[in-house]
């Protein structure tokens, strides 16, 4: 869990996504993602090297204009994506959330989907980025650093994360399908995906790699790196950020989560008293699911 700091970290980050798709050198081989309602890519180019293979071009992604500061995730998305394309990889922002906004300090974690051309084969791969981010003086924000997500290799599953791993229901970006398939993953956290999994069609964001190992601005240690919560960005469809989203569907999971295990569940609606439940700007944009153990 040992991320790369300051501008080297920066620096190695943005050759990792420029050189790999979204990769570097301690990820694992290609991961399976589940699959998704909507289109991830459109037709892309071919090199002239690889007549019968296409690098698929994905869409650009955009933030909600209910986002706390559209403006703020903007800069870190562009620069995933900027950095994540060339003529052998193509890179897909699956969704981007903060892991923490303050006045002039931010976390966005964007969340990916990659593709890479080699010896007329694409592979496809991904990885979560925590991007920091400044800003001042002036309204503009500027990426400080950027510390991808290290889910370590495949390892022995328990039954809970096999299940999570084969269900339809439950839809995983690489990042956190690595996560799982590490066996990292508490089974607290994967019994109550298969427990909300039964009522919810469940977007999930991120589960230890790839988020800030401490609540952003504090001293306190994340369930996160401990690998005991998981973030979901998309409830039946619907992204949690989304003014079209219905409050009752959003709330009803919230308790659905609750009810499922977590001591400590957050989202856009305050529905009781901490630490039960708890809501900020850094989660007006998905619900994040805590265990204590």
């Amino acid at each position: 869990m040992s991320q790369p700091a300051g501008r080297r970290g920066f620096l190695v980050a943005l050759g990792a996504i420029a050189l790999a798709g979204c990769t570097d050198s301690s990820a694992p081989g290609p991961v399976a993602s589940s699959g998704s309602s909507t289109p991830d890519v459109t037709p892309g180019t071919t090199p002239h090297d690889t007549p019968d293979v296409r690098l698929p071009r994905a869409r650009r992604w955009v933030p909600s204009p209910a986002d706390v500061d559209p403006a703020c995730k903007l800069a870190a998305v562009r620069t995933v994506e900027r950095h994540g394309r060339s003529t052998t990889t193509a890179v897909r922002v699956i969704d981007a959330q903060y892991g923490g906004i303050l006045d002039d300090t931010a976390s966005v974690l964007v969340v990916c989907r990659s593709w890479r051309l080699s010896h007329g084969r694409v592979t496809t791969d991904g990885h979560t980025f925590d991007v920091r981010l400044s800003r001042g003086p002036g309204p503009a924000w500027r990426v400080t650093a950027i510390h991808p997500s290290r889910p370590g290799p495949p390892a022995g599953h328990t039954p809970a994360a096999r299940r999570v791993l084969a269900s339809h229901r439950i839809d995983l970006p690489p990042a956190a399908r690595a996560d799982i398939a590490s066996g990292q993953v508490h089974d607290s956290v994967l019994t109550a995906m298969l427990g909300l999994s039964r009522s919810y069609r469940i977007g999930v964001s991120v589960v230890r790699s790839g988020h800030p190992i401490h609540v952003f601005g504090t001293d306190r240690l994340s369930d996160h790196p401990q690998a005991r919560a998981f973030d979901t960005w998309r409830i039946d469809g619907h992204p949690v950020v989304d003014p079209g989203t219905p409050e009752r569907l959003v709330t009803g999971y919230m308790r659905a989560a609750a009810a499922e295990g977590s001591y400590n569940v957050g989202g856009p609606y305050l529905l009781g008293p901490a630490p039960q439940y708890f809501s900020d700007a850094t989660h007006h944009d998905h619900v994040h699911a805590g265990f204590a153990t």
